[in-house]
């Protein structure tokens, strides 16, 4: 037995008094196994692997009761100095949000070798070259020349494979896989789990993976165990979980998983509300000291009331696309939403359109304000756009909580007290706040349970249909691609590869690359 974990309970004491949130829970995990922990978000599924290595804050956090035997010593016993040798050498660790774990300051090459030389005694020149192997592993193209890269030089989906190469390079015995695939595209999220997979037969390395992506783990995990609110509500061997789920709960996220075709009619609207044409956005790159087209010649309409698919690749240019349109980014070419030409605008005259074109970012964590409330996030949009009062403001604040899914009694947390797929809920509330005409959303659900991401689906698919928005849909995720567009665009290294009707495209890809995305969809 690798790791034995038992009656674990942790509370937090907060001003609003006590929260368990993880409940009397217990699991075990040998050498050679891959544990999958499932559940929505807040269930306690990231809390109760974070403390086996000290990593939730103490207070308000607290361990109430429990063991958690890893080869035979109790890791929560244990203190900072010996969890630290243990921390990063023989249990490792793969974080959510890649973004707000990696030093911003420090190069990808700087950080990936800093476990090799501290826990693995290798010299820096042995130590660069393996880290270059194992970027290459992971599948960041080009490693040598991004070894010297800064974090906010790759894409998300570039970043979590930075986080997964680190945690792989000092070859632990334990691997705790928080979400590890979440920002990743459909033929990448395929290569890793193979390498997760390939690793772990190898070594003989004990893997916890916790995901809502129920698809990831049935296609992984040799067993799994269900989370609600801080308990195990059910635990099997993936098999029988999946093919006969005995709690109502695991049938309720199973019923949730997306599939098959959007249900509602076509759109009957003609008129392009957005036009885009030859769209071409460049990047300086430092290593090179040449341009880089990180966007090449894009040319598409975007319908009035139509959901618009935008997939591909990480590092394909797909969320670049959506800051160009919003001139977050500087870009040539010609953009035109609802008749008015954007890219010759000024910010001064961009300002009163900015409320008609909303964006949802990948990363709520980078795009919420830690100092704000969530009533302040959502409150501050209405009231500068003169959409509330002080006096209305609260009441359509408590309205966009629970359009979101989100309990009222949150309106005064800060974002580091919620889960990461509950800042995402904040993200969607604050974009659509403004009822704008036009929304981008960049992985709007990447982040999201699978019953919180069917509700926020069917509340996408509910403002489309009754304010008749229209959206850019930035997605990985196929499935969920196929139940909500309309239409949806294939792009590869930031040139248009394919564009179609939603099922014309799913039984007919016509182009080499949409045929390699489609096989490496996962199912349930």
């Amino acid at each position: 037995m690798l790791l034995k974990v038992d009656n674990l309970t942790i509370q937090f004491h907060t001003r609003n008094g006590i929260t368990t949130a993880v409940d009397n829970v217990s699991f075990a995990v040998n050498s050679g196994e891959i544990l999958g922990i499932v559940g929505e978000s807040g269930s306690g599924k990231s809390v109760s692997c974070y403390s086996l290595l000290g990593l939730i804050p103490m207070p308000p956090g607290k361990v109430e009761s429990g063991t958690a035997l890893f080869e035979g010593q109790d890791l929560l016993a244990m203190d900072q100095s010996q969890l630290r040798d243990v921390r990063g050498d023989d249990v490792a660790m793969i974080f959510q949000d890649p973004m707000t774990c990696l030093n911003p300051f420090l190069t990808i090459g700087e950080q990936l070798v800093e476990p090799l030389i501290y826990h693995r005694g290798y010299n820096k020149k042995d130590a660069k070259q393996r880290a270059i192997e194992l970027m290459g592993e992971t599948g960041i193209k080009k490693a040598a020349q991004r070894f010297d890269s800064y974090p906010h030089e790759f894409s998300g989906g570039m970043r979590q494979r930075v986080m997964i190469a680190m945690a792989l390079i000092t070859e632990p015995k334990l691997l705790i896989a928080d979400e590890p695939t979440t920002a990743l595209d459909v033929t990448i999220q395929a290569q890793i789990l193979e390498l997760v997979k390939e690793l772990q037969t190898k070594r003989d390395l004990g893997v916890i993976f916790i995901s809502h992506d129920l698809a990831v783990v049935r296609g992984l995990a040799d067993k799994v165990i269900v989370m609600k609110e801080g308990q195990v509500v059910e635990r099997n061997t993936t098999k029988a979980l999946f093919e006969n789920p005995q709690h109502e709960y695991t049938k309720q996220l199973l019923d949730a998983v997306p599939s098959g075709a959007k249900t509602a009619g076509k759109v009957s609207d003609t008129k392009a509300l957005l036009r885009v044409r030859n769209l071409v956005t460049e990047f300086y790159d430092r290593n090179t000291g040449k341009p880089f087209r990180a966007v090449d010649d894009v040319s598409f309409d975007l319908i009035q009331g139509e959901i618009l698919g935008l997939v591909g690749e990480s590092g394909s240019g797909k969320s670049t696309i959506g800051r160009s349109i919003l001139k977050l980014v500087p870009a040539r070419g010609e953009v035109t939403f609802d008749g008015k030409e954007l890219l010759g605008l000024s910010q001064k005259a961009m300002r009163p359109i900015r409320r008609r074109m909303q964006m949802i970012f990948q990363d709520p964590y980078a795009s919420l304000n830690p100092r704000m409330t969530v009533f302040d996030t959502l409150a501050e949009p209405l009231l500068v756009q003169g959409l509330a009062t002080r006096q209305t403001v609260e009441a359509q604040v408590l309205e966009l909580m629970d359009d979101v899914g989100l309990a009222r009694a949150a309106i005064k947390k800060y974002p580091h007290e919620f889960s990461g797929g509950q800042r995402q809920r904040i993200a969607i509330g604050r974009a659509v706040a403004t009822k704008p005409e036009l929304i981008i959303a960049d992985e709007p659900v990447s982040a999201l349970d699978v019953t919180i991401q069917k509700q926020i689906l069917e509340l996408i698919k509910a403002l489309v249909d009754k304010h008749n928005l229209s959206m850019l849909f930035v997605s990985h995720d196929l499935s969920v691609v196929r139940a909500l567009c309309d239409r949806v665009m294939v792009i590869e290294h930031g040139k248009l590869v394919e564009i179609d009707d939603t099922e014309a495209l799913w039984m007919q890809p016509k182009e080499a690359y949409t045929q390699r995305l489609m096989a490496a969809i996962p199912s349930v």
